[in-house]
């Protein structure tokens, strides 16, 4: 009774590995592990774990320089503070200043409150890898502690413009930056569709 062709093609196939690993140990070359199978050094695991760390360290340093510079309350700004709720009004407000320092300070110590946003938060937590996962939870952090300023903080008010400021620091970290170090530290896995494969009849 003939076998069928799918039983023989299989047969095949395990036989072509098996010559085709036989004749890399004979070269003196290391046998192909399965795709996404290849297991980590323990150096490799050593130094992501340090840097992990060490991140988590930075967070939770920036997170405490974040608390001081918004949630400190100033009571002598009480009466000059306002909230805004419209896009662009406190932006043209600095850009208005007589001195161009005092606008470049505004704009730029709000987009550099969110750079480490950008840089650490793809490190700390893998799930969080992503342009659009980065803005969103920057965006989220930032209307939290913009409402707090508000609700709770003598002499601050929630700012939009804040918010759209430090989420842009974000963007911009994550995309010089967070990007690159997290796929470092955090190597993306093959999907079943991106593995090799070698035909039956290849080399």
């Amino acid at each position: 009774m003939p076998r069928p062709e799918g039983a023989r093609a299989l047969r095949a196939a395990r036989g072509h590995r098996t010559v085709r690993t036989r004749g890399r140990r004979e070269r003196g070359e290391r046998p192909e592990r399965p795709a996404g199978g290849a297991k980590r050094s323990w150096p490799a695991v050593l130094l992501r774990v340090v840097v992990m760390g060490v991140a988590f360290a930075a967070m939770v340093g920036f997170a405490v320089v974040l608390a001081r510079l918004t949630l400190v309350p100033s009571p002598a700004s009480e009466e000059l503070v306002h909230s805004n709720l419209v896009p662009g009004d406190s932006i043209r407000q600095y850009l208005d200043q007589p001195q161009l320092r005092d606008a470049v300070k505004q704009i730029g110590g709000n987009v550099l409150l969110g750079v480490p946003f950008g840089v650490l938060l793809p490190v700390v937590w893998p799930k969080a890898r992503g342009l659009l996962r980065v803005v969103l939870l920057t965006a989220l952090v930032m209307v939290l502690v913009e409402t707090v300023q508000g609700a709770v903080v003598t002499g601050r008010a929630f700012d939009v413009d804040d918010v759209i400021l430090n989420t842009s620091g974000a963007l911009l970290g994550y995309l010089l930056l967070g990007r690159r170090i997290g796929r470092a530290v955090h190597p993306p896995r093959r999907r079943w569709w991106q593995r090799r494969t070698h035909p039956a009849g290849t080399a």
